[in-house]
């Protein structure tokens, strides 16, 4: 065999084996995406970034504006609750399939992780690392606009428009509730009746507000006539959305992964490849230069 024939099966040996490294290197962390706060300083921006332990290279990144804000949440929240700056920013990983939502939060006041993640499986957000973080104490609303943008880019599939602004009703009916009786049973009582009306595939108003008014009796919650419509007309437009019970569940039990471990691995993950890749083409040049 002729040197010149050696060299191309060489070279079509070493296409194959980046053919067969392309998906590890998707599951390194090709499929993540960032959303940044359009109002953060060059610093601010460097420091999320570091925050989620990622670099501009490794990832695509959305600015979100405070105008991107009001037009995802408009005839939902009021400006004050929006705010006049875009701040708060997310980091989108995406987990094999079954895996879970996981979501954390940093320098975040208004909205819990746990908010977080009930809004955010409403609106189809699934198997994925979520976190959440701001230079300093903000509420949080530029992260939800935020989220929802990153896992679309993550995943090059676009979110149903009537389940993210849905999510982004519960997320504030939530919070709204949870003034009178507490985050955590604010939490909990939308969780609960979400699950029952949706497993039970419960389409009438009157069915779903007796639902509504027993799962807040079995919680020892006691709600104003009010919040009863709140819920009511929420529950609505969730029972209009095509959500799957199993997905629901199997996304809100699995939000106890630990993002610190998984964060390392991507790391080590990363540099692997990264160096493997480097010495691959050494190797090359060493051979066609």
């Amino acid at each position: 065999m002729s040197i010149k024939n050696r060299k191309i099966l060489m070279m079509l040996g070493v296409i194959t084996m980046l053919l067969m490294l392309a998906p590890l290197a998707v599951l390194a962390g090709k499929t993540e995406a960032v959303s940044l706060g359009a109002d953060l300083t060059a610093a601010q921006r460097t420091q999320m970034l570091e925050e989620f332990g990622v670099s501009e290279r490794d990832v695509d990144i959305i600015e979100v504006s405070i105008q991107d804000v009001e037009e995802h949440l408009k005839g939902i929240a009021t400006k004050e609750k929006i705010g006049t700056k875009a701040i708060s920013s997310s980091h989108v990983k995406l987990l094999p399939r079954g895996e879970g939502l996981g979501v954390s939060t940093h320098n975040i006041t208004w909205v819990t992780k746990e908010m977080y993640a009930n809004a955010l499986v409403t609106a189809g957000v699934k198997d994925a690392e979520v976190q959440i973080a701001a230079p300093f104490d903000v509420t949080g609303t530029t992260a939800l606009t935020g989220i929802m943008l990153a896992f679309e880019e993550a995943t090059g599939e676009k979110l149903s428009t009537d389940a993210k602004e849905t999510a982004n009703e519960e997320l504030f009916v939530t919070e709204d509730i949870s003034q009178d009786i507490g985050k955590d049973e604010a939490v909990k009582l939308i969780q609960n009746v979400k699950k029952e009306i949706t497993q039970q595939n419960i389409k009438t108003p009157e069915d779903m507000r007796q639902v509504i008014l027993n799962i807040a009796q079995e919680l020892g919650i006691n709600l104003s006539e009010e919040q009863v419509n709140q819920i009511l007309n929420l529950m609505e437009k969730i029972s209009k959305l095509d959500l799957n019970v199993d997905t629901i569940t199997k996304q809100l039990d699995s939000i106890s992964r630990n993002l610190d471990i998984v964060k390392d691995t991507l790391n080590e993950n990363k540099g692997f490849f990264q160096n493997l890749l480097d010495s691959i083409m050494s190797w090359l040049r060493s051979i066609f230069g």
